[in-house]
């Protein structure tokens, strides 16, 4: 990103009054690791988000793809709103919520189909959330991963179009979810519970393209998209280094 346009972002950040941030976890705050687990909030990372917490008038959240358990163990007690599973569950003030309708049976549907890529491709493996089925191959062969995750979205294609489900093709993981979940829908919400004259979403993940889109009218919205490929974000960050020293500015 040009120094210009940190420091317009910086400079809007300063002048608002009602401000709602939006973080993404894995790639954006952390680094990816080969066991989930292993990818924990730095310290220095830690105390920015607690800084940026204090800030008044900053609503501030992190928005994931995580189970609610696995990212309230990620974040360490740290007293930040979260919205988890894409959308499905929220945080706030230390209370979970569950946005998302119906018990999801359909899941029932979906997991066997998962097993079998499973099954298929060594090192993958299944994680079953609240009202989400995620297949991941992180940790299989290169190129038997990304065959075998083209193959699996097409035999879960039926299925998901018949059950009006939503398919997301992420970053190493293959994730089904309710169709009226994500983190577009999510982003609309708090849009919606009020008038903020600033908005900074960062994210790294075809994931995030929801959030960035449902962003991209807003004048006072400020989308940032880490990494290298196309993206509905305005900027473009390199690493999750340059999303601390962001941060850093932007919280002092």
């Amino acid at each position: 990103m040009k120094t210009r346009d940190t420091d317009n972002i910086i400079a809007g950040y300063r002048a608002a009054a009602n401000r709602l941030v939006l973080l993404d976890y894995d790639g954006t705050l952390v680094n990816y690791e080969l066991i989930p687990s292993d990818a924990r909030l730095p310290r220095h990372m830690y105390d920015v988000l607690q800084r940026f917490i204090m800030n008044p008038g900053t609503r501030v959240f992190v928005i994931t793809g995580r189970a609610q358990t696995d990212i309230e163990k990620m974040l360490d007690h740290l007293q930040i709103n979260i919205i988890a599973e894409h959308g499905s569950m929220i945080r706030e003030g230390g209370i979970w919520r569950n946005l998302s309708s119906g018990p999801c049976q359909w899941k029932e549907s979906i997991i066997p189909i998962m097993k079998q890529a499973v099954a298929d491709c060594p090192g993958s493996f299944l994680e079953e959330k609240k009202c989400s089925v995620a297949w991941h191959y992180r940790n299989a062969d290169s190129r038997s991963g990304i065959v075998h995750s083209r193959k699996l979205i097409r035999n879960l294609e039926e299925t998901v179009l018949s059950s009006g489900l939503k398919l997301l093709d992420g970053n190493k993981v293959v994730e089904v979810l309710s169709g009226d979940t994500g983190k577009g829908e999510a982003v609309t919400m708090l849009k919606d519970q009020d008038n903020y004259d600033y908005i900074l979403a960062i994210g790294d993940d075809k994931t995030d393209e929801e959030m960035f889109m449902n962003l991209s009218d807003d004048a006072n919205a400020w989308t940032i998209r880490v990494g290298s490929g196309r993206s509905h974000a305005k900027y473009g960050l390199e690493s999750t280094g340059e999303v601390f020293s962001l941060l850093k500015r932007l919280s002092g």
